[in-house]
């Protein structure tokens, strides 16, 4: 018997799991707490308080400076932003009822929620501006739907910001509707409050990243605004929260299937596209984040110059799409994941342009080097907001860039849903026959946090008759492993990034029906690495699918209280990662 204590606290209610030949029991153990857990505690003289990602200080909260680099005026600043939004979502739920909607205040609600993700946003003064235009928004369609007869609630319990407010009136404001600014709130409320909040920012961000290449859907807006106003219901129960958790993985299903019809109707579907990981001589554009539109931009207005293109972190997949990789400049990958940026960019001889998260403090090697787009902001970084990058390539050709060829090893992508189910016939032959005996969708967000070494131990020890398929930056943790072949079909499958998460459920969703039996039935294994709030949404879209005994890893959520977690040990099966030779053992037997 093993009991697994590592990622319970311990000085609250004690959840151990224990480890019987085939399941898990949970025991709850109640003991006296040595001090105040985040949940139970009176608000606290902290100059912020945050725990929105997996890397959150002492695993209950950021309470000085965020783990991200996220400065207490900037966690204000979001803090405000997200309850003006809320505000605004109360009004525009209620215009749905009396046929008022606007198209713009959609796309601001989505672009204000993803700007407050982990690693998107850090300068204050973009938050101002932000918060500025969600103010006008707000009580400008307020006048409209209550002119086509809505049913508002009193403008004096909407936060009143007056015209010309300075960022530190603003700080202050935020501060007044933080995360534990009102300490009665009960500690299972917030939790799943702030499940709800979090897995709409994966949402939210999904749906940009759509809408930037044309595609949108009135319901997935309808329900980003219903629910982000409901959070505002002091009355809300648990169970109704619970359904309202359940309903955004359903709605962020939806929103990964717009997503992905955007990319490959755009694109092209990915093609097995070989990448090489290193680098020709000549001046050179480093391009990390994960948006395909920025990189195709990248691209078009780099022809011609001179220039090699490189992709970092989570746009390695970006190779595979026919769209992009016909620019013959188009050359290679270069670095990993979001983590390694400091030590890989200021190697990096080149400019670099960061399209999403996940941004960093620049070290001052390259931070003249360095550009944002999109949402993205850093405070003193040139930021591009017209999708005129003529500043990165000028930047490019003025630096040395490379000064040979280096050979290294090459990686395989494009192994989207197109791709795997296009060979369906001889993967479903191969489970039948005995030559596949395992699949595990080992994936994610990856992260400095230690423990993740989990996953490079997970798949070097999987059993050579099992296939691997990854998404996600956490497959940097074995993206560029030889694990060889089974019958021709690759026992590492890199399905694409983690905004390709739709193409997994395809495949997962074609081997039940090929089956005949339900994804719970299938030969098929989740471990999941989580860091940030679009890796919440795909949990949630998960639970909402009915998957069970997913693992989680490399420690569970801050945020989720000991009962929530309760609630989602018993229903679905969620169980903390242990160690590889454990968690092998237990799924193969």
């Amino acid at each position: 018997m093993r009991v697994h204590r590592k990622l319970v606290p311990q000085k609250i209610p004690l959840l151990i799991y224990v480890k019987a030949p085939s399941h898990y029991v949970l025991i709850i153990c109640v003991k006296r707490a040595d001090k105040p857990h985040p949940y139970q505690s009176k608000v606290k003289e902290e100059q912020m308080f945050c725990y929105q990602c997996e890397q959150t200080a002492k695993g209950e909260g950021c309470t000085r400076i965020g783990a991200c680099g996220k400065q207490e005026d900037v966690a204000a600043l979001q803090d405000l932003l997200i309850h003006i939004v809320k505000e605004l979502s109360r009004i525009a739920a209620e215009g749905r009822t009396v046929n008022v909607t606007d198209a713009q205040i959609n796309r601001f609600t989505c672009k204000a929620i993803f700007s407050t993700l982990t690693n998107v946003d850090f300068d204050p003064g973009r938050f101002v501006e932000l918060i500025g235009e969600a103010v006008a928004k707000r009580d400008e369609l307020r006048a409209r739907v209550s002119a086509a007869g809505g049913s508002l609630p009193h403008a004096d319990g909407m936060i009143r910001i007056p015209p010309g407010a300075t960022q530190e009136e603003l700080i202050t404001k935020g501060e007044s509707v933080g995360l534990k600014s009102d300490s009665s709130v009960d500690p299972d409320i917030l939790s799943l409050r702030e499940l709800l909040i979090y897995g709409i920012k994966g949402v939210a961000a999904y749906a940009d990243h759509a809408a930037i290449l044309g595609r949108e859907d009135e319901e997935v807006y309808a329900f980003i605004h219903s629910a982000m106003a409901a959070t505002l219901d002091s009355h809300l129960t648990v169970d109704k929260y619970l359904n309202l958790v359940l309903e955004c993985g359903r709605i962020n299903l939806k929103t990964m299937e717009l997503l992905d019809a955007a990319n490959t109707g755009t694109y092209g579907h990915p093609v097995p596209t070989v990448v090489p990981l290193g680098v020709k001589k000549g001046k050179a554009i480093l391009v990390s984040g994960h948006d395909l539109k920025d990189l195709e931009e990248v691209l078009r207005q780099s022809e011609g110059k001179g220039i090699y293109v490189y992709t970092h972190g989570e746009m390695l997949p970006c190779h595979g799409y026919p769209a992009l990789k016909k620019y013959s400049h188009f050359y290679g990958h270069y670095g990993t994941a979001w983590q390694n940026q400091a030590r890989e960019f200021d190697a990096f001889p080149g400019a670099i342009l960061m399209t999403t998260n996940c941004i960093q403090k620049p070290r001052d090697s390259y931070s003249d080097r360095i550009f944002t787009t999109g949402l993205v902001g850093w405070p003193g970084v040139t930021h591009i907001g017209d999708g005129d990058f003529a500043p990165v390539i000028q930047k490019a050709l003025e630096l040395p860039g490379f000064p040979e060829d280096r050979e290294e090893k090459t990686v395989t992508v494009g192994f989207a849903g197109n791709a795997v189910l296009s060979v369906a016939d001889a993967i479903i032959e191969a489970v039948k026959s005995g030559t596949i005996r395992h699949f595990f969708l080992v994936g994610g967000c990856d992260g400095a946090k230690p423990g993740r070494d989990y996953y490079t131990k997970f798949v070097e020890q999987a059993p050579r008759d099992s296939v691997i398929l990854t998404l996600a930056c956490g497959k940097f943790r074995f993206f560029d492993k030889d694990l060889g072949e089974i019958g021709g079909i690759p026992r590492l499958i890199d399905i694409g990034q983690c905004n390709d998460a739709y193409s997994a459920v395809k495949i997962a969703a074609a081997l039940a029906e090929a089956f005949d039996c339900t994804v719970n039935d299938l030969p098929l294994s989740v471990i999941l690495s989580w860091y940030e709030q679009k890796a919440c949404a795909i949990l949630l879209t998960l639970l909402y699918l009915g998957v069970e005994n997913i693992r989680l890893g490399p420690s569970l959520p801050a945020f989720v209280s000991p009962n929530v977690l309760n609630v989602l040990v018993e229903k679905f099966g969620i169980l903390p990662i242990d160690t590889p030779e454990n968690d092998l053992e237990a799924i193969l037997g």
